[in-house]
């Protein structure tokens, strides 16, 4: 690897050449690893807004939310296995073997007989999934250097921009004129053109070697860390937090996450080496995105509702407002490049934190029931804080480390932020629900016997039969519990805020095996 040095200290590479690509040839590639990121960007949004169709033809409605909760654990626990896979064989092979993974599984979804057989295709395309987030963020970093990166890392964030509002645009009119089966079926073009682009533009050099992989300790961090996510998701929800299930899920994960740290210590081919947890830009560079991860959820969970259920603007607008981050992150991503070739990876993210803070702060002074105008300046900012956080640390680890190490630091990258945004989903629910059971307990008393049940609070607030009062003390009360909501945010930006300022402010590049040079 070749290393251009700067005077502030930042250091940059040049393309390692294990991935020969042309310039001419990088559009097309580039244009397929769009899409392949649309197939994983696009899958959850498409399907919610025809969940009502689904549960109707199907049946199942007490099951429908693991149609979302096995593809988030899934997809994150397999991510950090791919990364590595794509360093021992490429990145190409393990790409559109998840390609495939993924277009089997939405075929077989589309084709689901019932509940529990859409609930197992379904964690078939997140298998599929986790090698699409992995590999394709990993390819960048391949055939990009250092200050084209940020501009490619904006042109990819678009994807998931476009996919929030094409997403719930498309499973509607699938679901309400044609049927729901299509909004699975509709991957399958999408996907072949992906393979087709790939197979004809991208060539890798790579060299075939014998690898030894872990399997024992590859298996037990898929374990834990699907056992702590599986606790998270069904805490609070299933089951009590402090309940014998919650309290044996996590001790149990805890354990075999020591075991597993143990096995792989000692593994010539370690899933996750023990080396990206103890070098401090790694890890302050991971435990970013998972804070990163956990604030992206408040506003995903709660602010539609809110929207629709407080402001009183329509499901199209609330759709709109939650989106409107889609506008300011691929355009601060791109402009990162700038910002982190000047003042540096770890600086960049500090404005990003920032900007993330001033957002998470505006809300505090929303007042009731809040202008549609300050929900959207709120994602705005949080769209920008996002963008100068997320490509900065992405950019970043590829930075420090060759190529066969690139899918691994991805990869841990990658698996922090999504599960970030399962413990943001985990914490934020905690919060509201406390909020909202506490007010509902204390309601004036006129009102008592008139108020629903806390699982019923968003159903009574959109029904047109509901007493004036009601809706009047429960408008107020949805209020009040988002405001905390957005309080846990900012609460969980600041600390985010506090690791970056821990992580260190140069991000060097080591032309030494890194497992080495970082023990």
């Amino acid at each position: 690897m070749s290393t251009n040095h700067r005077s502030d200290g930042f250091h940059t590479e040049e393309n390692d050449g294990e991935t020969s690509v042309p310039p001419r040839r990088r559009g097309w590639i580039l244009a397929a690893l769009m899409m392949t990121m649309a197939l994983a960007a696009m899958d959850n949004t498409i399907v919610s807004t025809a969940i009502p169709q689904i549960v109707g033809d199907l049946g199942g409605f007490s099951l429908f939310n693991w149609i979302f909760s096995i593809y988030l654990l899934l997809q994150t626990v397999t991510i950090p296995l791919y990364g590595k896979l794509a360093d021992m064989y490429g990145r190409k092979p393990v790409l559109n073997i998840g390609i495939i993974i993924f277009l089997t599984g939405s075929a077989a979804c589309a084709f689901s007989w019932n509940m529990y057989s859409l609930i197992v295709f379904r964690g078939v395309q997140a298998l599929g999934a986790g090698a699409i987030i992995a590999t394709v963020n990993t390819l960048a970093g391949d055939i990009y250097d250092v200050q084209e990166r940020a501009k490619i890392q904006g042109w990819l964030s678009s994807v998931w921009g476009i996919s929030a509002i094409a997403g719930p645009a498309l499973g509607g009119a699938f679901a309400e004129y044609v049927t729901w089966h299509w909004i699975f079926l509709i991957n399958l073009p999408i996907g072949i053109i992906s393979l087709l682009l790939l197979y004809f533009f991208l060539h890798e050099n790579q060299v075939p070697v014998r690898h030894k992989i872990q399997y024992k300790g590859a298996l037990l961090i898929l374990g834990s860390t699907g056992l702590l996510m599986f606790g998270l998701l069904q805490g609070g929800e299933a089951w009590d937090w402090l309940s014998a299930k919650s309290i044996i899920l996590f001790v149990l994960s805890v354990v075999l996450i020591i075991i597993a740290f143990r096995i792989e210590a000692k593994s010539e081919e370690p899933v996750m080496p023990v080396w990206i947890w103890k070098n401090r830009v790694l890890l302050g560079a991971n435990l970013t995105m998972i804070g990163m991860g956990a604030t992206m959820m408040a506003p995903s969970m709660y602010l539609p509702v809110y929207a629709q259920s407080v402001t009183g603007v329509g499901a199209i607008a609330a759709g709109f407002i939650l989106a409107s981050t889609s506008l300011t992150w691929p355009l601060s991503s791109a402009l990162s490049g700038r910002l982190y070739l000047r003042i540096g990876f770890r600086n960049t993210a500090l404005v990003g934190i920032i900007i993330v803070i001033l957002g998470a702060g505006l809300f505090s002074f929303l007042p009731f029931p809040g202008p549609a105008w300050m929900l959207v300046a709120t994602q705005l900012l949080l769209g920008a804080g996002f963008g100068f956080i997320s490509t900065p640390m992405i950019v970043g680890v590829q930075s420090v480390v060759g190529w066969n190490r690139r899918g691994v630091v991805t990869g841990a990258n990658m698996f922090s932020r999504y599960f970030g945004q399962t413990l943001g989903t985990a914490i934020f629910a905690a919060i509201f629900n406390a909020v909202l059971i506490k007010s509902l307990h204390q309601a004036p008393s006129g009102l008592l016997g008139q108020l629903p049940a806390a699982n019923q609070v968003i159903e009574t607030l959109q029904s047109k039969d509901t007493a004036a009062g009601v809706q009047a003390f429960l408008k107020q009360t949805f209020h009040a519990a988002t405001h905390e909501v957005y309080t846990g945010l900012l609460i969980t930006a600041v600390i985010t805020l506090i690791i970056i300022l821990f992580t260190p402010s140069r991000f060097t590049v080591t032309e030494a095996d890194p497992a080495e040079e970082i023990k």
